[in-house]
């Protein structure tokens, strides 16, 4: 078991399933030193828990909760590109998009979900730049989706 595995499975937490990819997409792709992942939702054993706009249908701390398990379904799609999560030098960027109510204006709050689980798991190579950006609608009605930019040490 890798460190980072380790880390999760203290937090109570293990990787899913890499998500199957809903369109003509890969969930994660490298480029040298680089690995980008599609933007993940928060699907949990093939299916979203809850769908709609945050703050209407979804409260801004269900969708910070949903931001952290895109955030650990992005690891896994990393994990499936390079095997091994002790690779991980960095995360260099998270770019989050919140399906939001017209009046919402929380995103990074929920963000922080994905944010916080990454520096949990990874500790100061966890910390990162990053976007939140309020949306109309996502994919399957997501509340949220995650996408994750990491760096590799050398193979």
């Amino acid at each position: 078991m890798s460190a980072v595995e380790a880390k999760l499975a203290e937090l109570g937490l293990t990787l899913p399933d890499v998500v199957p990819p809903l369109a003509a997409y890969q969930p994660a792709v490298q480029s040298g030193v680089y690995v980008y992942t599609a933007g993940q939702l928060p699907m949990v054993d093939g299916k979203l828990p809850v769908t709609g706009k945050v703050g209407a249908e979804v409260t801004p701390e269900e969708a910070k909760e949903l931001a952290r398990t895109c955030a650990l379904n992005a690891l896994a799609a990393v994990k499936s590109v390079v095997g091994d999560l002790d690779r991980i030098a960095r995360v260099v960027k998270v770019v989050g998009f919140v399906a939001s109510a017209s009046d919402f204006t929380g995103q990074p709050a929920v963000l922080n979900g994905a944010s916080e689980l990454l520096g949990e798991v990874l500790g100061e190579k966890g910390v990162h730049a990053r976007s939140a950006v309020g949306v109309a609608v996502l994919p399957l009605d997501a509340p949220v989706e995650v996408e994750v930019l990491v760096e590799l040490t050398q193979a």
